[in-house]
């Protein structure tokens, strides 16, 4: 496994390998990685040649300054971890690496994708994450990159991206993975005490069950149902649950079958911000 630090290094290096014929696969993190992460580097193993995994957190896209400082971090576990599932290539930059002008923040339209849930709760933070993408494909011309549908708002984010400038990446979403009690696999899951990771699977049960009220129950009581189960007393609050259509993110008033009908729900549990969602239709 090679680990490298330098833009220039790593985009050689994937266009060798290019020009040799190989197919390349790449999985952004930001480090702390789990078994999530761990599924998208087998699945990137299994579709391509070579690997590359980027560990980079991302100082542009956190508009909570200490959320970015808690970030969890340990590059030693993650390197261990990646050399278990065989990874071929780690990219680990510096932020002057990165962002060698401290003012290189970029600005996107993405319409509606931004405008709901997170583009509405986090402002800025789409653009922080469109702009390290961009800046890492620009670094890693990779045939496939991988994305885990956790962060679903985000996957069609960068979906937009690579089609509004034309880059030649071909984007693939990844399942969630979840833990054995239904939690979804986060970087922010450490943070969490031992009663709060008792009570965090709440979350992902409530999720199911609004699945089977949507058979007889309106949008409205659906989101007062989510809303009242969150929020019972036990650490745990409802930021936002939005029921939306997966294509455009445009709110849905109602109900129907054979459309790509989401719902998107973030629950902050003591002071960690958690995020899921679940298919409806």
């Amino acid at each position: 496994m090679n680990i490298i630090s330098k833009r220039n290094e790593i985009r050689n290096t994937v266009k060798v390998l290019t020009s040799k014929g190989k197919s390349t696969g790449f999985v952004p993190t930001m480090g702390a990685l789990h078994d999530g992460h761990l599924a998208l580097v087998r699945q990137a193993k299994e579709e391509n040649d070579y690997v590359i995994v980027s560990i980079f957190v991302n100082p542009t896209q956190f508009n909570n300054k200490e959320d970015l400082i808690k970030y969890p971090r340990d590059n030693d576990s993650d390197l261990e971890k990646l050399q278990s599932v065989d990874c071929d290539f780690v990219f680990i930059p510096t932020v002057e690496e990165m962002y060698p002008r401290q003012e290189d923040q970029r600005n996107y339209d993405f319409g509606n994708l931004t405008n709901v849930m997170e583009g509405k709760n986090r402002p800025g933070h789409f653009d922080g994450v469109a702009t390290i993408v961009h800046k890492l494909f620009d670094a890693i011309p990779a045939t496939n990159a991988y994305f885990g549908k956790k962060d679903y708002q985000q996957l069609l984010v960068i979906r937009s991206l690579v089609n509004q400038l034309n880059m030649n990446i071909n984007i693939i979403p990844c399942d969630i993975v979840r833990e054995k009690d239904g939690l979804a696999m986060s970087s922010r899951n450490q943070r969490l005490t031992k009663e709060q990771r008792k009570i965090a699977p709440l979350i992902y049960q409530t999720l199911k069950k609004a699945v089977k009220k949507s058979t007889d129950s309106s949008v409205n009581e659906v989101k007062n149902y989510v809303e009242s189960e969150i929020n019972k007393g036990n650490e745990m609050e409802l930021e936002y649950f939005e029921v939306a259509d997966g294509d455009s993110f445009n709110l849905i008033g109602h109900f129907e079958k054979n459309k790509n009908i989401m719902g998107f729900i973030v629950v902050n549990l003591g002071n960690v911000r958690l995020i899921d969602n679940i298919q409806f239709f």
